[in-house]
Protein backbone atom coordinates (compact mmCIF):
# COMPACT_ATOMS: atom_id res chain seq x y z
CA UNK A 1 0.00 0.00 0.00
CA UNK A 2 1.20 3.32 -1.19
CA UNK A 3 1.46 5.89 1.53
CA UNK A 4 -0.34 9.33 1.20
CA UNK A 5 2.53 11.38 0.62
CA UNK A 6 4.26 8.72 -2.27
CA UNK A 7 0.70 9.12 -3.90
CA UNK A 8 0.55 12.92 -3.38
CA UNK A 9 4.39 13.11 -5.16
CA UNK A 10 3.20 10.55 -8.10
CA UNK A 11 -0.33 12.59 -8.84
CA UNK A 12 1.59 16.06 -8.53
CA UNK A 13 4.73 14.97 -10.85
CA UNK A 14 1.81 13.46 -13.29
CA UNK A 15 -0.21 17.16 -12.83
CA UNK A 16 2.85 19.49 -13.45
CA UNK A 17 4.02 17.05 -16.50
CA UNK A 18 0.84 17.18 -18.07
CA UNK A 19 -1.51 20.47 -17.31
CA UNK A 20 0.49 22.68 -20.13
CA UNK A 21 1.06 19.77 -22.69
CA UNK A 22 -1.41 19.23 -25.45
CA UNK A 23 -1.95 15.46 -23.66
CA UNK A 24 -4.81 16.35 -21.13
CA UNK A 25 -3.95 16.23 -17.27
CA UNK A 26 -7.45 15.25 -16.44
CA UNK A 27 -7.03 11.87 -18.87
CA UNK A 28 -3.94 10.98 -17.68
CA UNK A 29 -4.86 11.44 -13.88
CA UNK A 30 -8.16 9.14 -14.26
CA UNK A 31 -6.34 6.58 -16.16
CA UNK A 32 -3.71 6.64 -12.95
CA UNK A 33 -6.67 6.30 -10.95
CA UNK A 34 -8.08 3.36 -13.23
CA UNK A 35 -5.60 1.02 -13.49
CA UNK A 36 -2.89 1.90 -10.90
CA UNK A 37 -5.34 3.13 -8.02
CA UNK A 38 -4.44 6.73 -7.49
CA UNK A 39 -6.56 9.68 -6.41
CA UNK A 40 -9.72 7.20 -5.55
CA UNK A 41 -12.53 8.50 -3.42
CA UNK A 42 -13.51 11.76 -2.82
CA UNK A 43 -10.69 13.40 -0.96
CA UNK A 44 -8.61 12.86 -3.81
CA UNK A 45 -11.15 14.01 -6.46
CA UNK A 46 -10.57 17.28 -4.68
CA UNK A 47 -6.63 17.14 -4.27
CA UNK A 48 -6.39 16.42 -8.23
CA UNK A 49 -8.13 19.80 -8.67
CA UNK A 50 -6.44 21.69 -5.14
CA UNK A 51 -2.89 20.72 -6.99
CA UNK A 52 -3.88 22.44 -10.19
CA UNK A 53 -2.82 25.91 -8.37
CA UNK A 54 0.83 24.82 -7.75
CA UNK A 55 0.89 25.14 -11.77
CA UNK A 56 -0.62 28.14 -12.32
CA UNK A 57 1.43 29.99 -9.85
CA UNK A 58 4.46 28.23 -11.68
CA UNK A 59 3.21 30.26 -14.61
CA UNK A 60 2.54 33.37 -12.99
CA UNK A 61 6.48 32.78 -11.48
CA UNK A 62 7.46 32.38 -15.31
CA UNK A 63 5.92 35.12 -16.80
CA UNK A 64 5.76 37.59 -13.91
CA UNK A 65 6.98 40.81 -15.09
CA UNK A 66 4.89 40.55 -18.42
CA UNK A 67 1.69 39.95 -15.82
CA UNK A 68 2.92 42.42 -13.57
CA UNK A 69 3.02 45.04 -16.48
CA UNK A 70 -0.05 44.19 -18.22
CA UNK A 71 -1.40 44.44 -13.81
CA UNK A 72 0.17 48.48 -14.23
CA UNK A 73 -0.67 49.56 -17.33
CA UNK A 74 -4.54 48.24 -17.47
CA UNK A 75 -5.83 50.97 -16.52
CA UNK A 76 -3.76 53.48 -18.59
CA UNK A 77 -2.79 51.24 -21.68
CA UNK A 78 -5.51 50.17 -24.08
CA UNK A 79 -3.37 47.17 -25.49
CA UNK A 80 -3.21 46.03 -22.07
CA UNK A 81 -6.47 46.67 -21.15
CA UNK A 82 -7.49 44.82 -24.36
CA UNK A 83 -5.85 41.86 -23.26
CA UNK A 84 -6.79 41.42 -19.64
CA UNK A 85 -10.06 41.49 -21.41
CA UNK A 86 -9.72 39.31 -24.26
CA UNK A 87 -8.89 37.09 -21.65
CA UNK A 88 -12.09 37.48 -19.64
CA UNK A 89 -13.73 36.67 -22.97
CA UNK A 90 -12.19 33.75 -23.61
CA UNK A 91 -12.96 32.64 -20.21
CA UNK A 92 -16.34 33.28 -19.80
CA UNK A 93 -17.44 30.67 -22.13
CA UNK A 94 -16.37 27.90 -20.00
CA UNK A 95 -18.02 29.59 -16.76
CA UNK A 96 -21.19 29.37 -18.49
CA UNK A 97 -20.80 25.60 -20.09
CA UNK A 98 -19.23 24.42 -16.45
CA UNK A 99 -22.05 25.77 -14.56
CA UNK A 100 -24.96 24.40 -17.06
CA UNK A 101 -23.65 21.36 -17.69
CA UNK A 102 -21.02 20.63 -15.46
CA UNK A 103 -22.74 18.05 -13.23
CA UNK A 104 -23.70 16.29 -16.35
CA UNK A 105 -20.38 16.05 -17.93
CA UNK A 106 -18.67 14.62 -14.95
CA UNK A 107 -21.38 11.99 -13.97
CA UNK A 108 -21.63 10.42 -17.60
CA UNK A 109 -18.08 11.30 -19.30
CA UNK A 110 -15.80 10.64 -16.41
CA UNK A 111 -15.02 7.49 -18.11
CA UNK A 112 -12.01 5.64 -18.63
CA UNK A 113 -13.67 4.53 -22.27
CA UNK A 114 -13.91 8.31 -22.83
CA UNK A 115 -11.08 9.02 -22.26
CA UNK A 116 -9.24 6.66 -24.00
CA UNK A 117 -11.20 7.71 -27.64
CA UNK A 118 -10.68 11.15 -26.59
CA UNK A 119 -6.60 10.66 -26.50
CA UNK A 120 -6.34 8.66 -29.87
CA UNK A 121 -9.00 11.36 -31.56
CA UNK A 122 -7.19 14.24 -30.03
CA UNK A 123 -3.81 12.97 -31.25
CA UNK A 124 -5.56 12.47 -34.58
CA UNK A 125 -6.51 16.59 -34.52
CA UNK A 126 -3.06 17.90 -33.39
CA UNK A 127 -1.15 15.42 -36.16
CA UNK A 128 -3.65 17.05 -38.82
CA UNK A 129 -2.73 20.29 -37.81
CA UNK A 130 0.77 19.94 -38.04
CA UNK A 131 0.61 18.99 -41.30
CA UNK A 132 -1.56 21.77 -42.50
CA UNK A 133 0.59 24.41 -44.54
CA UNK A 134 -0.71 27.14 -42.16
CA UNK A 135 0.41 31.28 -42.44
CA UNK A 136 0.54 33.13 -38.78
CA UNK A 137 -0.65 36.36 -38.82
CA UNK A 138 0.01 36.71 -34.81
CA UNK A 139 2.94 36.40 -32.88
CA UNK A 140 2.27 37.93 -29.72
CA UNK A 141 -0.53 36.23 -27.54
CA UNK A 142 -1.13 39.90 -25.48
CA UNK A 143 -2.80 41.12 -29.41
CA UNK A 144 -4.84 39.00 -30.36
CA UNK A 145 -8.28 40.72 -32.36
CA UNK A 146 -10.83 40.33 -29.24
CA UNK A 147 -13.09 37.94 -31.26
CA UNK A 148 -10.17 35.68 -32.05
CA UNK A 149 -9.99 35.35 -27.83
CA UNK A 150 -13.87 34.46 -27.68
CA UNK A 151 -13.44 31.53 -30.41
CA UNK A 152 -10.30 30.34 -28.58
CA UNK A 153 -12.59 30.46 -24.99
CA UNK A 154 -15.38 28.82 -27.02
CA UNK A 155 -13.00 25.76 -28.26
CA UNK A 156 -11.90 25.29 -24.51
CA UNK A 157 -15.21 24.21 -23.59
CA UNK A 158 -14.39 21.05 -25.73
CA UNK A 159 -11.84 20.01 -22.83
CA UNK A 160 -14.25 19.56 -20.22
CA UNK A 161 -14.87 16.26 -22.26
CA UNK A 162 -11.80 14.42 -19.88
CA UNK A 163 -9.23 13.19 -22.87
CA UNK A 164 -9.25 16.08 -24.85
CA UNK A 165 -6.92 18.75 -23.59
CA UNK A 166 -7.98 22.34 -22.17
CA UNK A 167 -4.43 23.75 -23.17
CA UNK A 168 -5.00 21.34 -26.90
CA UNK A 169 -7.90 22.74 -27.38
CA UNK A 170 -7.02 26.54 -27.17
CA UNK A 171 -3.72 25.93 -28.60
CA UNK A 172 -5.62 24.40 -32.12
CA UNK A 173 -8.54 27.01 -31.65
CA UNK A 174 -5.37 29.59 -31.71
CA UNK A 175 -3.50 28.14 -34.67
CA UNK A 176 -6.38 27.94 -36.78
CA UNK A 177 -7.58 31.44 -35.77
CA UNK A 178 -4.20 32.46 -37.43
CA UNK A 179 -1.63 32.43 -34.59
CA UNK A 180 1.93 31.07 -34.33
CA UNK A 181 2.79 27.80 -32.11
CA UNK A 182 4.71 29.79 -29.93
CA UNK A 183 2.26 32.38 -28.71
CA UNK A 184 -0.65 29.76 -29.29
CA UNK A 185 0.96 28.05 -26.58
CA UNK A 186 1.61 30.94 -24.45
CA UNK A 187 -2.07 32.03 -24.51
CA UNK A 188 -2.86 28.47 -23.41
CA UNK A 189 -0.99 29.35 -20.36
CA UNK A 190 -2.26 32.80 -19.63
CA UNK A 191 -5.96 31.79 -20.37
CA UNK A 192 -5.30 28.67 -17.80
CA UNK A 193 -4.81 31.22 -14.56
CA UNK A 194 -8.51 32.29 -14.24
CA UNK A 195 -10.03 28.70 -15.54
CA UNK A 196 -8.13 27.00 -12.78
CA UNK A 197 -8.10 29.20 -10.24
CA UNK A 198 -11.86 29.54 -10.54
CA UNK A 199 -11.80 25.26 -10.42
CA UNK A 200 -9.60 25.42 -7.34
CA UNK A 201 -11.85 27.97 -5.67
CA UNK A 202 -14.62 26.42 -6.18
CA UNK A 203 -13.65 22.96 -5.03
CA UNK A 204 -11.75 24.12 -1.85
CA UNK A 205 -15.15 25.69 -0.55
CA UNK A 206 -17.14 23.12 -1.51
CA UNK A 207 -15.06 20.36 -0.01
CA UNK A 208 -13.69 22.58 3.00
CA UNK A 209 -15.02 20.50 5.16
CA UNK A 210 -12.92 17.62 4.59
CA UNK A 211 -9.47 19.23 4.45
CA UNK A 212 -8.21 18.51 8.52
CA UNK A 213 -4.60 18.97 9.10
CA UNK A 214 -2.96 15.43 7.69
CA UNK A 215 -5.20 16.37 4.10
CA UNK A 216 -3.57 19.96 4.09
CA UNK A 217 -0.39 18.16 3.90
CA UNK A 218 -0.81 15.98 1.82
CA UNK A 219 -1.94 18.71 -0.80
CA UNK A 220 0.64 20.94 0.16
CA UNK A 221 3.20 18.06 -1.21
CA UNK A 222 1.37 17.80 -4.43
CA UNK A 223 1.46 21.80 -4.75
CA UNK A 224 4.93 21.95 -4.22
CA UNK A 225 5.79 19.21 -6.78
CA UNK A 226 3.33 20.23 -9.02
CA UNK A 227 5.00 23.73 -9.64
CA UNK A 228 8.40 22.32 -9.76
CA UNK A 229 7.57 20.30 -12.50
CA UNK A 230 5.14 22.57 -13.94
CA UNK A 231 7.75 25.40 -14.08
CA UNK A 232 10.60 22.32 -15.90
CA UNK A 233 7.44 21.16 -18.19
CA UNK A 234 6.48 24.98 -19.57
CA UNK A 235 10.19 26.27 -20.50
CA UNK A 236 11.13 23.19 -22.36
CA UNK A 237 7.83 23.06 -24.45
CA UNK A 238 7.75 26.34 -25.83
CA UNK A 239 11.61 25.62 -27.16
CA UNK A 240 10.58 22.39 -27.88
CA UNK A 241 7.02 23.67 -30.17
CA UNK A 242 8.62 26.02 -32.24
CA UNK A 243 11.58 23.93 -33.41
CA UNK A 244 9.45 20.30 -33.52
CA UNK A 245 5.72 21.08 -33.70
CA UNK A 246 2.99 18.76 -31.96
CA UNK A 247 4.03 15.50 -33.67
CA UNK A 248 5.75 13.93 -30.71
CA UNK A 249 2.69 14.96 -28.05
CA UNK A 250 0.29 13.80 -30.70
CA UNK A 251 1.84 9.98 -31.21
CA UNK A 252 1.69 9.63 -27.38
CA UNK A 253 -1.95 9.98 -26.95
CA UNK A 254 -2.72 8.09 -29.45
CA UNK A 255 -0.31 5.40 -27.82
CA UNK A 256 -1.84 5.63 -24.42
CA UNK A 257 -5.22 5.52 -25.56
CA UNK A 258 -4.88 2.76 -27.47
CA UNK A 259 -2.79 0.77 -24.84
CA UNK A 260 -5.65 1.63 -22.48
CA UNK A 261 -8.43 0.75 -25.01
CA UNK A 262 -6.34 -2.76 -25.07
CA UNK A 263 -6.57 -2.94 -20.78
CA UNK A 264 -10.03 -2.10 -20.84
CA UNK A 265 -10.61 -4.65 -22.83
CA UNK A 266 -9.10 -6.93 -21.36
CA UNK A 267 -10.20 -6.40 -18.07
CA UNK A 268 -7.87 -4.67 -16.00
Amino acid sequence: MMSDAVKAVILGVIEGITEFLPVSSTGHLLLAQRFFGLGEGAFWQSFIILIQLGGILAIVALYFLKLWRVALGMFSNPDDRRFVIGVLVAFLPSVVIGLIFGKYIKAVLFDPFVVCFTLIAGGAVLLWVDQLNLKPREDDATRYPLPMYLWIGIAQCVAMIPGVSRSGASIVAAMLLGADKRSAAEFSFFLAIPTMVGAFAYDFYKNREEMTVDHIGVVAIGFVVSFITAVIVVKTFLTYVTRHGFTFFAWWRVALGTVGLIALALGK
